[in-house]
């Protein structure tokens, strides 16, 4: 590349494990001497990291492509990247269909960002969406903030969900070691981050692949044991973790998280759907009778615990009746956070291929209404929180007023109150609740 201005823009669809491996490349871009850019029409490095699990992202996604094209035919020194599950699902049809691309790679080739654009400044497009042993992550992230921050502890997923292209994108589970997730976090420690979200597609499989087990044939390595271990890293005040999937969600760890103060009392599991057919269909293997027991294993541990899950409306043959299961479900565990979508077949997925699509309508129909229920519960479950005291972490400021702060509670309650971002950014402070909503609350500082 000639020019000496390199400046790069990296637009993030997706999940998590999406917008870690974008800070990944980030920081990679940054120490081979790219300055980022807000706007990406005055970057000369444009990178989309893409998600293929709801067709609008994917969508979405062709649109910024298409304008980026264009501007490729004035300014011949602009790369273009695609990364992520999109890039990894379409490959070289991907070239066909916008063949200014410079660079196609799926997200386990994020660590390997440099090597690839040497090959694409030498004149070359570039395909690189072979599975690989994932690399030790090398480069530090560029962290979108500088008071909470990811780990990832295990890529991939080795489950088979009948909806769901993750396996297929993001390869089979590898387990990171403990020592080297202990490690990261140490580091994350020391440069000033308070919490951390230890990252899996599918979290509680972690270990299963790493060597060794007790005389009763017990894996060592379990997510359970790690919390245990990584618990004290010093400066890191708050662990969460995500995303749980109720066939392997234990008692034990339930145990850890209430016995480990730092663990916050807040837990992600989708139960997709509440019907046990629906379930099956979908190869979840657990049942919703299951997905309760859980729960309510949980509220004993825990009363106060705050759950968020996911859920699919209108899967394949979905009946009426089935669907008002979903609703029962929801109706009856009360949610503080749900994350509801209308089915949408992805290639190269069973059920895509199905012949008892739901129609449009019937599956808006049905998001709506679940979408009623979910904000009038999540303003039931709210209440609890008028009048008492909370511990938030200052993340930032309140973007629509500048004389209040935001953070979170330990129960993931995105919370705001009046006070300076310069003193409190960072901070645990002791708030007291006098405004609720049904996503967020309002509070005053205790001195």
């Amino acid at each position: 590349m000639t020019t000496s201005r390199r400046r790069y823009h990296i637009t993030t669809f997706g999940c998590q494990m999406n917008k870690a491996d974008s800070e990944r490349m980030a920081g990679i871009l940054e120490d081979m001497g790219f300055e980022w850019s807000q706007d990406p029409n005055d970057a000369n490095l444009v990178l989309y990291n893409t998600c293929t699990i709801r067709d609008n992202a994917e969508q979405k996604v062709y649109s910024y492509l298409g304008r980026q094209a264009k501007r490729k035919h004035e300014q011949a020194d602009l790369t273009l990247v695609v990364a992520g599950c999109v890039a990894q699902q379409e490959g070289e049809a991907l070239l066909r269909r916008v063949p200014e691309l410079d660079l196609v790679m799926g997200p386990q080739h994020a660590n390997r960002l440099q090597d690839l654009l040497e090959q694409v400044f030498d004149g070359n497009q570039v395909v690189a969406t072979e599975p690989i042993q994932i690399v030790e992550d090398i480069t530090k992230p560029r962290r979108d903030s500088t008071v909470t921050a990811w780990v990832n502890v295990i890529y991939g997923c080795n489950e088979r969900c009948t909806y769901c292209v993750v396996p297929n994108v993001r390869g089979v589970e590898q387990s990171r070691t403990p020592e080297a997730i202990r490690k990261d976090m140490e580091e994350l420690g020391q440069q000033g981050y308070k919490e951390i979200t230890l990252l899996g597609q599918n979290i509680d499989a972690y270990g299963r692949d790493l060597p060794g087990v007790t005389e009763s044939g017990r894996h060592l390595h379990t997510l359970t044991e790690l919390l245990y271990y990584v618990h004290d890293v010093p400066g890191i005040e708050r662990i969460r973790f995500a995303t749980s999937h109720p066939r392997y969600f234990t008692e034990r760890l339930i145990r850890a998280c209430a016995e480990l103060p730092k663990v916050c009392e807040h837990f992600h599991i989708p139960f997709q759907s509440g019907d046990n057919d629906i379930l099956k269909a979908m190869a979840r293997g657990y049942t919703q009778e299951k997905y309760r027991r859980i729960i309510d294993k949980i509220r004993e541990y825990m009363p106060d615990a705050s759950i968020s899950a996911d859920a699919i409306v209108g899967f394949p043959g979905e009946t009426e009746a089935q669907f008002e299961n979903t609703l029962k479900l929801v109706e009856d565990i009360g949610f503080d956070l749900l994350n509801t979508a209308a089915y949408s077949p992805r290639p190269g997925t069973p059920a895509a291929l199905w012949e008892n699509q739901l129609s449009e309508e019937v599956k808006s129909d049905r998001l709506q209404r679940l979408n009623h229920l979910v904000s009038t519960k999540a303003a039931q479950a709210s209440q609890r929180y008028l009048g008492r005291i909370e511990e938030v972490l200052v993340e930032d400021q309140n973007l629509k007023d500048p004389t209040q702060v935001m953070g979170r509670t330990k129960g993931n309650r995105l919370t705001f109150f009046a006070g300076d971002i310069n003193e409190l950014k960072g901070q645990l402070v002791k708030v007291k609740i006098t405004e609720i909503r049904a996503f967020s609350l309002t509070g005053r500082v205790l001195d």
